[in-house]
Formats: structure tokens, C-alpha cells, sequence
């Protein structure tokens, strides 16, 4: 099981070029990853890499050595694969990289638990574009456009943004009728975590119309906290439909400029191609697609 272990971390860091990544990646310290590697190059004789204070090389015997340490560990995964497929219900770690939407997946991770105990679910909730292979992750949802070649897709649903206040707001304020209007208006905005840049509100301009002035009352980094503000009649709010369905439908919240909103997007599940899907990433990915938009994917 130690030489396993060493096949793993080997693979791990001839993958990453970097003890730091691969420890990230494996759930343990770079310097644990370094004597590893170590024990490992000392049992068989050779070194693998060529280590300097700013990078990692394979050397020659190490790079023959990982395209064999990779057929070894495809033969252990797909040996696991068959045996978890006759030994009943799927287990398991499975991470798991999403964004900062809460509210739509953490209900549908809840019930994912429930019908699933033995899966151990590892969430790193980001707005950060993670490297899936890269940063060990068995699994990713995700918006925007997918660019990535190494990855397999599935998509989950739609939505579209919609700019919303409180009727108690709007009765106060008035009801913005053109984008140039919100210049009177209070705005909640949303702060990338990873550029320190708002979020632009995707409204509709003519040809040669300047860009409406959106004032800044509050600004923070999840949706939570602009829907919460808006209910309360703090301002004005461009939210995604998942996470103001409820209090549309009840009036506590009314949307505004639709007629300008251009704002849509797509869900994705994305995880490594090229490989067998493990039993709890599949039923991972089954059952998100059946769940998060229910009759959409």
C-alpha cells in the first residue's frame, strides 16, 4: 500500500510540476508529498525529477516511469470500479469545486447526502475558474463558456438575471423605466473575489448610448446578502431568477427593465475526460441532473 501510495503522489506531481499542487490536490502537506517521492526514488535506484528552487523536471527515468505508474493505477481504479459496482450502494470522497450560489445547490446537496451516506462530499465553494485536473477536483459546476478539451460536460439548466426591488422600494423611489433612470436609484452590487471588479448589470444599450451610472450603496461577494437587502427595500438588485423565484411569485420582490435585460446562462457539470466515471461520481452527476433544474437538462 506505501508503493501505492508513492505511484499516486508521483503521478500527481509529474501532472502538476509542483509539490505544493500536488499535496493541494491529495490532501496532504508539500512536504509530505516531497518525502514521498523521495522514499520512492530511493527504492528504485533512480532519480525522477530534476528539482530546482523554481521548478520540477522529469527526468528521462522518470518520465518512463510514469507512463507505467499510469497503467498501473488505470488497472487499480477500473479493478475498484467493477468491485463498488457488485458491492452495492457507491462510497467514497468526492470533491467537488462550485460557485457561490448556495441557495440553489445546497438543498440538492442535502438531498444528495441523504440518499447517498457513504459518499463523503469535500465543497470548495469559489467564484474562482478552477483547473479541474489541475487541482485534483472529481467534479465541478460551473457557468459560462466551456473551453477546456480535457473535460466532459453535462449541462444542468438555465437561468437569466433580472434587476428587482421591494414594492415598499419602488413606491419610495419610483420604477425605472430606461437603464439612465438607475443613476437615481440605490444599486447592490457584487464584487468579484478574484479580480476585486463588479459585476456589470447586462443591460441593453443602442448604438452610440453611453454606459447607464449605476450608483454604489453596497457592494459585497455572494447573493445572499443583495437579495436580503432588496427584500428590506435597500435598493435595487440584479439577481438570478433561481434565488428570487419565491419572492416574485409572493410580490415581495418586482423586476424591473426586463425589457433590457440580456443577462442569461448555463449550469454545467464538468469533470476529467478519459477516464472511467467512478460509481459516486456518477450518481453525482445523475442525480444533479435531474435535481438542480428539475425538467431542464
Amino acid at each position: 500500500m506505501d508503493s501505492l501510495s508513492g505511484f499516486t503522489v508521483f503521478v500527481q506531481v509529474a501532472e502538476t510540476r509542483s509539490f505544493v499542487a500536488a499535496g493541494r490536490a491529495l490532501g496532504i502537506s508539500a512536504s509530505a508529498v516531497g518525502k514521498r517521492v523521495a522514499r520512492l526514488e530511493e527504492k528504485l535506484g533512480v532519480r525522477l525529477f530534476h528539482r530546482s528552487t523554481r521548478s520540477i523536471a522529469m527526468t528521462a527515468e522518470g518520465t518512463l516511469f510514469l507512463e507505467r505508474s499510469r497503467r498501473i493505477l488505470a488497472e487499480i481504479e477500473a479493478t475498484e470500479l467493477e468491485l463498488s459496482r457488485t458491492a452495492g450502494a457507491p462510497r467514497g470522497r468526492l470533491r467537488v469545486s462550485l460557485p457561490l450560489v448556495s441557495s440553489l445547490v445546497l438543498p440538492v446537496l442535502a438531498d444528495f447526502m441523504a440518499e447517498y451516506p457513504e459518499i463523503e462530499l469535500d465543497l470548495d465553494f469559489t467564484d474562482r475558474l478552477v483547473d479541474v485536473i489541475e487541482e485534483g477536483f472529481d467534479v465541478v459546476v460551473r457557468t459560462g463558456q466551456l473551453s477546456d478539451s480535457r473535460l466532459s460536460a453535462r449541462r444542468l439548466g438555465a437561468f437569466r438575471l433580472l434587476v428587482v426591488g421591494s414594492p415598499a422600494y419602488l413606491e419610495r423611489h419610483g420604477v425605472p423605466r430606461r437603464p439612465a433612470d438607475l443613476a437615481d436609484h440605490a444599486c447592490l452590487h457584487y464584487r468579484f473575489s478574484n479580480t476585486g471588479k463588479l459585476e456589470p448589470w447586462p443591460l441593453r444599450r443602442l448604438p452610440g448610448e453611453p454606459e447607464p451610472h449605476l450608483p454604489v450603496s453596497m457592494v459585497c461577494n455572494n447573493i445572499e446578502t443583495r437579495v436580503c437587502f432588496a427584500l428590506r427595500g435597500r435598493g435595487l438588485a440584479c439577481l438570478p431568477d433561481f434565488a428570487i423565484r419565491d419572492a416574485l411569485a409572493e410580490s415581495r420582490l418586482c423586476s424591473v427593465l426586463d425589457d433590457y435585460m440580456e443577462g442569461t446562462g448555463n449550469f454545467y457539470l464538468l469533470w476529467p475526460s478519459g477516464r472511467q466515471v467512478s460509481p459516486r461520481l456518477r450518481a453525482f452527476i445523475d442525480f444533479m441532473g435531474v435535481r438542480m433544474f428539475p425538467g431542464s437538462s
